[in-house]
């Protein structure tokens, strides 16, 4: 394998894999990667350090005067050749990291949106409406009559409304009718409810670009602005048109890690973040005839499982074992077992084709937003998707006949409980006369439950994988604050066992004994990146459930991205900031400190009625400043002291419902 060897020997540091992840796993395949010459992004981090001056946005190359290069260690000691200041940089690079970002979801849910007036109208049959219930209810919130309407007719109405969230040059985004009223006043007296996205988007880069908006907290206002295109928009339409054509998630035991792989069977990855690819591949691999294919060739069947965010999905929606996160790409194609990657759009590193050729593993992109040089493209159309992954199963049960590396795979597997939907949230707390948040907030009033923190996003090279995730999410439980999980961090806490109920022995006695009562684990899997959605529409049901303030910003709510890397991160920061949480991020914070951009995130836009940004690296120093805030939020909510209160289980509530 000499020839194959793609690791630089002129530089090449000495790692301790240990000391760059806590997945035993992943370090399994690294070392073994090592052994075989094989360079990942572990590898590349450590031999490639990270510009300092990009790290703290202090470089504005957005024309060709520049790049101007300004001094982090005194932001006002110069400023650009168009004399652009530190504060202005900083916000225009901040402005079209939200942009990119809102960009991604936005399309993720526009194209959704496409396949759903296509399953309507009759044109793609092989996805259907299998929620209409879910249809119906999405349908309700933004206004739309239901009562003795055919199926067909609520779809196509839902259809035109959702399309205004992408096309609306004007007016308000249809699901700022599910925002609660305080926070829907505070975004109109500042002038950031979303109109579109796509003129939102288009609007923040015009103004980003050189010469045109030079006012740090004007474009900050755009920034919220776009960001909630995304957050209230683009992602909300994802999950729901996602779980009105392929289900509602409900809690489903599913296995993590990359001892999902089986030797004596085909081994297929989907990874990506958008559903159809994996609906259809799971057709695909159920095919008799394929199976058949997959015996003559000398496996026992065919295995698909997933890997990031269309992965987390297909574990609440179908129980689909889940290899593992973002970090872990490169390193599960080192176990020599993966006879296809398949791939759509989003975290797909270009390093997975050159992993790949080592191990005789074949990568498949899918989607023409994204090819990969040296990949295979095979389109899937939805309207024969599985012309595309029929191909795709056939090309790996040639792959596992033709194995040629020895296959090695850890022998790790982590059991978790998946797929906590608001509306099984929803119906888990209340039950199903009674469905509601009010046992939630009734707890979080009388002190069993702190508070309430959404912990998300990616992994990271340059922090010490899933290791902030799951310290940051024990201290959090451990002091009664319940966790939601969406995304690569999802996967982190499955990983360490802690989406159990068992894992309720960790937490603080008032949270431990609502999880025991209920039956449900102390940290909820919500899905994908998109799906953090479901959280924004939680946060609102607890408004609306009512005692603890009339705004989201009133909660005892606060939110994290412990090892973020990616812009559809900050994006995903910036509007739940602008919807009013607290949020803090790790790893790396693209701000120069005690500058006034600075002084307006950290501070400053809560001050107008909104959230604010935090930022920490050490966990327990973020899982401090969390506490914190809900703390200060449960003061002025006036129930800092606990009182004792009746915890109800389920019989209770029969009870209460019978007489």
């Amino acid at each position: 394998m000499a020839e194959e060897k793609i690791i630089s020997k002129k530089k090449e540091k000495e790692i301790n894999y240990r000391d760059l992840t806590t997945c035993d796993a992943t370090i399994q395949m690294l070392e073994k990667a090592k052994r075989d010459g094989v360079e990942t992004a572990f590898d590349r981090a450590v031999n490639m350090k990270a510009c300092p001056i990009g790290a703290d946005s202090a470089c504005c190359k957005h024309c060709a005067m520049g790049p101007c290069r300004l001094n982090a260690k005194d932001p006002y000691g110069k400023v650009g050749v168009c004399g652009a200041t530190i504060d202005t940089i900083m916000a225009r690079n901040f402005a079209r990291m939200v942009a990119a970002g809102s960009a991604a979801h936005t399309d993720h849910g526009m194209a959704m949106l496409d396949v759903f007036r296509e399953v309507v109208q009759g044109h793609i049959t092989d996805y259907k409406i299998k929620d209409v219930m879910k249809l119906e209810e999405v349908a309700r919130s933004i206004g739309i009559e239901t009562e003795d309407r055919s199926t067909e007719d609520i779809a196509m109405d839902l259809y035109k409304e959702l399309e205004r969230t992408y096309t609306q040059v004007d007016g308000e985004i249809p699901f700022a009718m599910r925002v609660p009223e305080k926070t829907l006043e505070t975004w109109r007296k500042s002038g950031i409810v979303p109109r579109g996205a796509m003129r939102e988007i288009m609007e923040l880069m015009h103004r980003s670009h050189m010469g045109v908006d030079q006012d740090y907290n004007n474009i900050t206002k755009q920034c919220s602005r776009t960001a909630l295109a995304d957050g209230w928009g683009g992602s909300m339409v994802a999950t729901e048109i996602s779980d009105i054509l392929f289900g509602t998630p409900v809690p489903t035991v599913a296995e993590v890690n990359m001892g999902v792989l089986k030797e004596n069977m085909v081994n297929i990855i989907v990874h990506g973040h958008e559903p159809n690819l994996f609906e259809s591949m799971l057709s695909s691999v159920n095919e008799p005839t394929l199976i058949e294919a997959s015996k003559q060739a000398g496996a026992k069947g065919i295995n698909v499982v997933g890997m990031c965010c269309s992965g987390a999905e297909m574990l609440g929606r179908h129980g689909i074992p889940h290899a593992g996160n973002f970090m872990s790409t490169e390193a599960i194609i080192v176990t020599g077992a993966v006879d296809a990657m398949c791939v759509d759009v989003q975290c797909i590193k270009q390093g997975l084709v050159k992993v790949g050729e080592c191990y005789n593993t074949p990568i498949y992109t899918t989607n023409p937003r994204c090819k990969i040089e040296g990949a295979t493209h095979i389109e899937l159309h939805e309207n024969d998707p599985r012309a595309c992954t029929d191909e795709v199963v056939i090309k790996a049960i040639s792959r596992f006949k033709n194995r040629t590396h020895p296959v090695e795979i850890p022998n790790i597997t982590n059991v978790g409980i998946h797929g906590f939907s608001h509306e099984y949230i929803n119906y888990m707390l209340g039950g199903t006369f009674r469905a509601s948040y009010t046992p939630l907030n009734d707890n979080i009033i009388n002190g069993r439950i702190r508070g309430v923190a959404g912990v998300v996003g990616c992994t990271n090279p340059r922090v010490k994988q899933d290791y902030v995730h799951v310290e940051l999410v024990k201290e959090l439980i451990r002091n009664d604050v319940l966790v939601l999980q969406t995304g690569c961090s999802q996967i982190s806490l499955a990983k360490a066992g802690l989406l159990t109920p068992e894992a309720a022995h960790l937490a603080g006695p008032g949270l431990s004994e609502v999880c025991e009562t209920v039956g449900m684990p102390p940290v909820l899997g919500c899905g994908s990146c998109v799906d953090n959605s479901r959280i924004l529409i939680a946060a609102s049901a607890m408004v609306r459930a009512g005692g603890l303030g009339n705004s989201i910003a009133d909660l005892p709510a606060v939110g994290a991205a412990p090892e973020w890397m990616s812009e559809k991160a900050i994006c995903i920061g910036q509007y739940f900031v602008a919807s009013g949480v607290f949020t803090v991020f790790g790893a790396t914070f693209p701000i120069v400190q005690d500058t006034k951009f600075h002084k307006l995130l950290f501070e400053g836009l809560e001050q107008q009625g909104f959230g604010k940004w935090g930022f920490a690296v050490d966990p327990y120093e973020m899982a401090k400043m969390m506490i914190a805030h809900i703390d200060k939020k449960r003061k002025a909510l006036g129930i800092d002291k606990a009182r004792e209160r009746v915890l109800l289980d389920m019989s209770d509530r029969r009870q209460m419902e019978a007489g």
